[in-house]
This record gives structure tokens, sequence and C-alpha cells, in this order.
């Protein structure tokens, strides 16, 4: 397998801002994403596997690393974007480092989910599907996670919250904030 040469030039903006959004033009993110194609690009039915570790790994899964990866794999881009956008648990853009996802099952919507991403978007300045300015949290819907009972139900990371009231999200809001600086050390 031959790995191509890096085809997404700097533009004017400042290389931290790339690195996020071009994983490509990190040496050391290029080579994840070329040990993880190397490592499976032989594999059968190996698409799958290389974009699951490509979004474990970096993140996201980036139309420049779709694209990269279409040409090492010499398999068509439009195949690689239809499995990305098939699957709900692809995301083709940087994520913060706390996901606060609003679950839109019916129970926890007619429960108040609704209100519940309103407040969220009011204090965190953010609609679904975006990501604070600091990077810090991303606001996302999703469908039932299975924890009717418990409706309105949010998920930060993987901890599951429910009987959420809008009254609440400001302090669970300043928990995931805190569990934030927690984990850069600050």
């Amino acid at each position: 397998m031959t790995i191509p040469a890096q085809p997404y030039p700097l533009t004017g903006r400042s290389f931290k801002s790339l690195e996020k959004e071009y994983p490509l033009n990190d040496p050391l993110q290029k080579a994840i994403i070329d040990q993880i194609l190397q490592s499976h690009c032989d594999t059968p039915g190996g698409l799958m596997v290389i974009l699951n570790e490509i979004q474990s790994r970096i993140g996201f899964v980036s139309q420049p690393i779709q694209e990269y990866v279409a040409r090492v794999l010499n398999t068509p881009v439009s195949a690689i974007h239809g499995v990305i956008t098939f699957y709900s648990f692809f995301t083709t853009e940087p994520r913060g480092e706390r996901i606060l996802k609003f679950c839109m099952g019916t129970a926890c919507y007619v429960g108040g989910t609704p209100q519940l991403v309103d407040k969220a978007t009011q204090l965190l300045g953010v609609s679904p599907g975006q990501t604070t300015p600091d990077g810090k949290i991303t606001v996302e819907v999703c469908r039932c996670v299975g924890a009717c009972s418990q409706a309105p139900v949010v998920v930060v990371d993987e901890q599951m919250y429910g009987r959420i009231r809008p009254s609440k999200m400001p302090a669970l809001i300043r928990d995931v904030l805190k569990s934030c600086e927690d984990a850069s050390g600050g």
C-alpha cells in the first residue's frame, strides 16, 4: 500500500485551528491515520474497522480524511461518505471535550427535552450539533437511549442523568465545565 502525499496545504488560519480541523496536517495524527489504514487495508470488510478506529483515535472523520481514506483504499469517496452519513455515531467535525446529549425519544420528548435543549442553548450559546467556542462542550440530540422511565434524560459522555428539569441545567452544565477543568489540570 502506498500512502499518498499530503494534499491539504495550510491556509491563512492558525496552525492550531488547522490541526483540529485537518488532522492530516498534523504529522502525529496523520501517522495514526496511516497506521490504521496500513493495519486494515487488506482486511475484508475493513472499511468499518478503519473508520471506527479513525473516529476513536482522531475524534472525527472530516471530508478531507474521507477523501484521503478513499484514495488510499482506491474506493469512491461516495462509498466512504455513505458509511459516515448512514451511521449516526460518526461525526465529521471535531467535538468538544465533553458531549452533552439530549434524548429525543418519545417519553423524553413528551417529558420536556425541548425545554432542556432551549435552556442549554441559552446557557451555552450553541445549538444542537455545535460546540462551544472554547471547545469544552458539544451539544447533540439523540434518539431513545432506553431509559424511558427516567425521562427526560440527558447523557454526558456515557453518564446518564434522568428526570432532569430546566432548573437543574445550570448546575449540570457547571459540573460538566468543572470536569473539563479538572481533566486539563486547570
